[in-house]
């Protein structure tokens, strides 16, 4: 294994995954030089995401040897993370993506969702600090404003776990909650949590895009898999809510705008001594499911067939972000239009209709 004085080393748990994927691509074309190392279990992703990141790189082989390693590991178990770190040089930095994160899932699955998530985290913390790593920066999420957050939200919206209404969210609640506790008792800890909002979308290349086990958890892959013919048509939970259209508004964002976070989010730890941070990934503006339908019809050029259902229980009007604190002080602004996701999130699905698994 190469170990460079001039390049940074960069663990990603969760890298083969749909953000973390994405992420790569920017923390290898990065003039930083970095060398990134890859934790999965490869649960819920695929390991040929990195033969496509290598591919959009540019990489050649042998610089792929020195600068992209990949190691299938669980975090949840502490004797094989201990075995990692043990062969590993000292990291950086770590972004932090492994997770389990079906929101209906979790309130199926609680127990193992917390001891996933949970756990993980734990043992993952635990053997940073042991091995002198202290950048760490946390893949979290808008569901830890819970449902009582008013619009735009800001980083100083509530958090305080009440109106959180899934154990998933609860999840990431509890380790921010952990990250503090963490911070408040050895100050030389840089943490970096990012509270995503939509992320969607997928390279421009098509080359990797989301590619969620089974029914979509999340609007665009469920858009666009009807929009491919892997499903008949979509379920609009509500049309009569308090919005332009009836149908409920999202922040959505480009997966593009919010791996460029991450490196984002790493450069701006290098210029701190040590801190807790927190910032709102989103676009500040919000767009309808009618919205998004009515855009991947013009992405794809045809229909997307679908019929209005119920309410769901829990679902909001209204959510979006205020994301001016990642602007002003990390220099990250999104660019990318729902159109453009909606094109990317096309070429992606259109590509590879089955995903990874059969393309």
């Amino acid at each position: 294994m190469t170990d460079s004085l001039s390049s940074k080393h960069i663990l990603v748990t969760g890298g083969c995954g749909y953000i973390g994927s994405h992420t790569l691509v920017y923390l290898l074309k990065s003039p930083n030089n970095y060398i990134v190392h890859v934790a999965d279990n490869l649960i819920n992703s695929c390991n040929i995401s990195l033969d496509r990141v290598v591919k959009i790189v540019g990489l050649d082989e042998e610089t792929r040897a020195k600068r992209l390693f990949f190691y299938n590991v669980d975090l949840t178990d502490k004797l094989a993370l201990e075995s990692f770190f043990s062969k590993c040089p000292k990291m950086h930095a770590c972004i932090h993506f492994a997770s389990l994160k079906a929101v209906g899932e979790s309130s199926r699955m609680p127990l193992q969702y917390y001891s996933n998530n949970i756990t993980g985290a734990l043992n993952l913390l635990d053997l940073l600090g042991e091995n002198g790593c202290r950048n760490f920066v946390f893949s979290s999420s808008a569901t830890v404003y819970g449902s009582t957050a008013t619009v735009p939200i800001t980083e100083d919206s509530p958090v305080n776990g009440n109106g959180i209404t899934n154990p998933y969210g609860r999840t990431k609640f509890m380790i921010e909650e952990i990250l503090k506790d963490l911070h408040s008792s050895d100050k030389s800890w840089n943490i970096n949590i990012l509270r995503y909002f939509n992320p969607a979308g997928a390279h421009p290349s098509g080359l990797i895009g989301e590619d969620p086990n089974g029914i979509p958890n999340n609007l665009m892959p469920y858009v666009t898999q009807v929009a491919v013919g892997r499903r008949e048509y979509l379920t609009i939970f509500g049309n009569d809510y308090d919005t332009e259209d009836g149908t409920g508004v999202r922040d959505y964002l480009h997966v593009m705008d919010l791996a460029e976070g991450h490196l984002k989010a790493i450069e701006y730890m290098e210029r701190k001594s040590g801190g807790i941070y927190f910032f709102n990934l989103g676009t500040g503006k919000g767009s309808s499911v009618l919205d998004i339908v009515n855009a991947m019809q013009k992405a794809c050029g045809h229909e997307i067939k679908y019929n209005i259902g119920e309410r769901r229980e829990g679902d909001l009007a209204c959510v979006y972000a205020d994301a001016d604190k990642a602007k002003r002080e990390m220099g990250w602004v999104a660019t990318r239009t729902l159109n453009e996701m909606c094109v990317d999130a096309w070429c992606w699905q259109s590509s590879y209709p089955n995903g990874f698994s059969k393309s």
